[in-house]
């Protein structure tokens, strides 16, 4: 374990949760400040800051405006689909989100009320997300373009009384109409909303007026629309619903509070990401997953800073250097993206020659997470940008991370593969099956010991039972995080992913994450997956599935047999790797998570059900044949 900076917050975090986390929360504003921080009373659910209230939007934008800072660019708007950029300072996106809270107001939203938002990438998805937690409302965004169904499970569970959506979003070869989908999933929904308020964006077919009464067009609303007040809340009062990617049967909504959110988010920007007042961070995800939310959204306006919310793709539109253009343009400080977009850049551009096009001098820090970012990738990116690549690990359920480097904090030195260290507030350990801590360098579960920290999930909307049943039942006092990795001799963590993806060969256990990192230092390799495909003989055997980079020339066979040497070498016999397979694309939630489960669910003849979640359901059907052939070898 580390000394120093890092080494003593650690510890002091778990020794002194109380002290420390009520010294981390003076950076943020009360309208009555918290005088404990742990209400451990109605354990397992821990609630943090019991007697506090606060606004979370207030903090976020009023604050800063009331400091003299109104002028400072607190929203920069990067359309790589239309070529259009909009730079929001802090008192006019104030002006904005406090006028649509007005509009929200008037159709009967309060403290309590949910608010479901289905938008692009469009100012308006940031400011209506900011604009229902100024009346103390509860937002639940969902990815725009996701089906109706899944849509309509959303608008059933959250029971919102109204809906934000937007009339399209632009993709690089398509508009995919949004309204047709939210009249069909209202349809679907015996829940009855007050209203639907639609962004209206060019190019589009459908608009509020063809809908009907109860669907009001946005800038209509906004012409006369009064600003309304911040409303303070209980720091245990919800923020936000987000619904966990991959969900199949009812949704498993995540509840997140106010003001554990905001402590924690504000620590980490200054702490982990080390940006402050000022300062351009550019979270390249989505508004609808949980690094948006966070890291587009909260954080970055929490901490005084500037946020850049990009609409485009990291490769055609136009090209492999979309990145280095956006990070030129708006003198990028940090860039927070995942894996699999590094490695769509790689694939398309392998040297990088689209880099030298820009000046990229601003750039700190290169920070990634939602997938294991790989030896290879990480290399190469830390290679060609010359600036620290920071891997963090964490979930949707804990909204900020687990592990990762503290930039702000101490920079601790790398190692290629891992995550770093545990976070201050978490306390990680790795058990076997048995629940018994395993030595360094043995994989095994990796669980959290109860209290988590402030900011991650209270409970699940409306079910705590199956909160505790999905969380915290797999092993007493611990939330079972549902990755298996290990603990290095110098107390670094590494992942290798979820504990489904541990396979049994004649007996032997082995993490498909770890044959995964030896595929991908293959010169030829783009990226790839290993699932466990049934076996007569041995249980399951591994197989690998390889996408390789543009102008990769190579034999199929000959790559087979260099990637087989290769897992042997590096691996050993026991790993029993004969088969690869070179495919066009993987299978991909929009967030960039491989869908292995779906992979080897097709390769062994099981039904499956594609995750409403996906970025091209064509993928996988193109895919079907190849691994049903997969499966069938051996």
């Amino acid at each position: 374990m580390a000394a120093g900076q890092y080494r003593s917050a650690y510890e002091q975090s778990l020794q002194d949760p109380e002290g420390f986390w009520l010294e981390a929360a003076r950076a943020v504003h009360w309208t009555k400040p918290p005088g404990s921080a742990l209400d451990d009373g109605d354990a397992p659910l821990f609630r943090w800051f019991p007697d506090g209230e606060l606004n979370t939007c207030f903090n976020a934008l009023d604050r800063h405006v009331e400091a003299g800072r109104g002028e400072q660019a607190a929203l920069e708007y990067d359309s790589a689909m239309l070529g259009v950029r909009k730079t929001y300072t802090y008192s006019r996106l104030l002006d904005e989100v406090a006028r649509f809270a007005g509009v929200l107001r008037s159709q009967g939203v309060g403290k309590g009320d949910r608010v479901v938002i289905y938008m692009p990438m469009i100012p308006e998805a940031v400011i209506a997300m900011l604009a229902t937690a100024r009346l103390g409302a509860v937002h639940s965004v969902v990815f725009g373009g996701f089906a109706p169904a899944e849509l309509a499970a959303r608008i059933e569970d959250a029971t919102p009384a109204v809906v934000v959506a937007a009339s399209g979003g632009i993709e690089p070869s398509r508009r995919v109409e949004y309204l047709p989908a939210v009249a069909e999933a209202l349809g679907l929904s015996d829940h009855e909303v007050t209203s639907v308020i639609v962004k209206s964006r060019d190019g589009f077919a459908a608009a509020a007026a063809d809908y009907g009464g109860q669907w009001l067009d946005w800038d209509e609303q906004m012409a006369g629309a009064e600003p309304a007040a911040p409303v303070p809340v209980a720091a245990t009062d919800p923020l936000y619903i987000l619904y966990t990617s991959g969900t199949t049967g009812s949704p498993k909504g995540v509840v997140r509070d106010n003001g554990g959110y905001a402590v924690a988010l504000t620590w980490s920007m200054k702490n982990i990401y080390d940006v402050g007042p000022g300062e351009v961070m550019w979270t390249a995800s989505d508004v609808g997953w949980v690094v948006g939310h966070s890291y587009i959204v909260y954080a970055p306006l929490l901490a005084g800073a500037t946020t850049v919310l990009y609409e485009g793709k990291p490769v055609g539109t136009p090209d492999a250097g979309a990145f280095w253009r956006v990070i030129q343009d708006h003198r990028v400080k940090a860039l927070f993206t995942a894996p699999t977009a590094l490695r769509a850049i790689r694939k398309t551009d392998p040297e990088a020659a689209e880099l030298a096009k820009y000046d990229i001098s601003s750039l700190r820090t290169l920070f990634s997470a939602g997938e294991r970012l790989d030896v290879d990738t990480y290399e190469w990116a830390g290679r060609i940008l010359g600036v620290p690549v920071v891997d963090n690990w964490w979930q949707t359920e804990t909204g900020w991370p687990i592990c990762a480097n503290p930039r702000g904090l101490e920079p601790l030195p790398p190692k290629a593969g891992s995550p770093t260290f545990p976070v201050p507030g978490y306390d990680l350990q790795i058990l076997d099956g048995l629940g018994e801590p395993v030595p360094a360098g043995t994989e095994g579960n990796i669980v959290l010991k109860l209290p988590l920290p402030p900011g991650t999930l209270q409970t699940l909307w409306n079910n705590d039972a199956r909160y505790i049943s999905s969380y915290l039942s797999a092993f007493d006092g611990y939330y079972a995080t549902g990755d298996s990795g290990y603990r290095d001799e110098d107390g670094y963590i590494f992942v290798m992913g979820r504990t489904d993806d541990i396979i049994n060969v004649a007996g032997h256990r082995l993490s498909t994450g770890a044959i995964e990192q030896v595929l991908a230092q293959h010169p030829a390799v783009a990226e790839c997956a290993v699932i466990g495909l049934a076996d007569a003989l041995k249980g399951q055997r591994a197989a690998g599935f390889v996408v390789l980079k543009a102008g990769a020339q190579v034999q199929e066979n000959e790559l087979v047999k260099e990637l087989v040497a290769l897992v042997r070498r590096r691996i050993g016999p026991v790993a029993d790797f004969k088969q690869a397979t070179v495919v066009e694309a993987l299978p991909k939630t929009r967030s960039g998570k491989i869908l292995r489960k779906t992979m080897r669910q097709i390769a062994d003849g099981e039904e499956y059900v594609v995750p409403s979640t996906i970025e091209d359901a064509s993928v996988v059907d193109e895919l079907v044949p190849v691994l049903r052939q997969a499966g069938q070898r051996g």
